[in-house]
């Protein structure tokens, strides 16, 4: 079987294992450049908005228009964040607009921020997909979550409850920074979903749909 990591920050290669590496805009030139096949994942994350101009905005869309690009972010807001609300939200919707123009989905980091987020759903009606990533949350908020539209990516840590109640086209696998394999993360999420090892395809599929277009 092959398996699909939605979002990590390893580079590592493997023949069964299909990856959507997230990297920085700052070094997303010189990786692209040098990389050989492989996806990608590039955003502004909320943690790094130092001096954020028009022009980044514009680099960013310049990079995404990489056909190895599959997925901008991880974008979002983050109540953690040293920045406040008011400077990440206007950065999350550039990349918003920008994933509807160029016909990408996002990769969505959420902490702390539904509320703020499902706002922004209503307000933009995006037709793209966004994948909130390494959700940890309870059930009642993952419900929430599908409700609104998004779809969900569970990582190493993970409840249980909020896994069983995901559609199977709707849940995505990731590794980000884990020191476990992807293949570890997919054995607890069907353990957990009590399911076969290949009803968990929507990583695959994705991939598939996306390379159809390119």
């Amino acid at each position: 079987m092959i398996f699909t990591d939605i979002h990590t920050h390893h580079s590592l290669s493997e023949p069964d294992i299909l990856t959507v590496r997230n990297i920085r805009m700052e070094e997303a030139e010189s990786v692209l450049a040098t990389a050989q096949g492989g996806f990608f994942s590039v955003g502004i994350h909320p943690w790094y908005l130092h001096n954020i101009s028009a022009e980044d905005i514009g680099l960013l869309e310049l990079l995404c228009s990489d056909k190895r690009v599959v997925l901008i972010g991880e974008c979002g807001i983050d109540k953690n964040s040293t920045f406040s609300a008011e400077m990440q939200i206007p950065v999350f919707e550039k990349q918003i607009m920008l994933s509807e123009k160029i016909s990408k989905p996002l990769i969505v980091h959420c902490v702390g921020s539904f509320n703020e987020l499902f706002v922004l759903r209503k307000k933009h009606q995006p037709t793209q997909r966004w994948i909130i990533h390494g959700f940890r949350g309870k059930p009642q908020l993952a419900e929430q979550i599908l409700q609104s539209g998004c779809d969900i990516s569970f990582g190493e840590k993970f409840n249980p409850e909020s896994v069983r109640i995901v559609p199977f086209e709707r849940l995505f696998i990731e590794t980000d920074q884990s020191e476990f394999s992807i293949e570890e993360i997919y054995h607890q999420i069907a353990a957990a979903k009590n399911c076969k090892i290949h009803e968990l395809s929507a990583g695959n599929l994705f991939i598939n749909e996306f390379s159809s277009i390119l």
